[in-house]
């Protein structure tokens, strides 16, 4: 089983910056891609961004410009750097990655989650 642990959320002003780090650990034999999505109250989960092991990169429209994600393959760690935040980024993000076991079989694994929150 994969295990992935979020850190690095938090409250912050209106124009600030957050990085949140996803760890992810267990008998994990490859991480194909990497992503963040979040969740406000009332709203639907959704994605982020997303990289893959080659460093492909893909961002929600809302976040181009001002959030960028980033990974550590050796690590097996994810990171999203978030500048210029807006209250409307105050949500639940969640960690995902797509893991492949020594066993051959893969899994889709989600972390528990980190508050973000904003303040005007």
């Amino acid at each position: 089983q994969v295990q992935l642990v979020e850190s690095g959320g938090g409250l912050v002003q209106a124009g600030g910056s957050l990085r949140l780090s996803c760890a992810a650990s267990g008998r994990i034999f490859s991480i194909n891609v990497m992503g963040w999505y979040r969740q406000a109250p009332g709203k639907q989960r959704e994605l982020v961004a997303d990289i893959t092991s080659g460093g492909r990169t893909n961002y929600a429209d809302s976040v181009k410009g001002r959030f960028t994600i980033s990974r550590d393959n050796a690590k097996n760690t994810v990171y999203l750097q978030m500048n210029s935040l807006k209250p409307e980024d105050t949500a639940v993000y969640y960690c995902n990655a797509r893991v492949t076991y020594y066993s051959g079989t893969s899994a889709l694994a989600w972390g528990q989650g980190t508050q973000v929150t904003v303040s005007s």
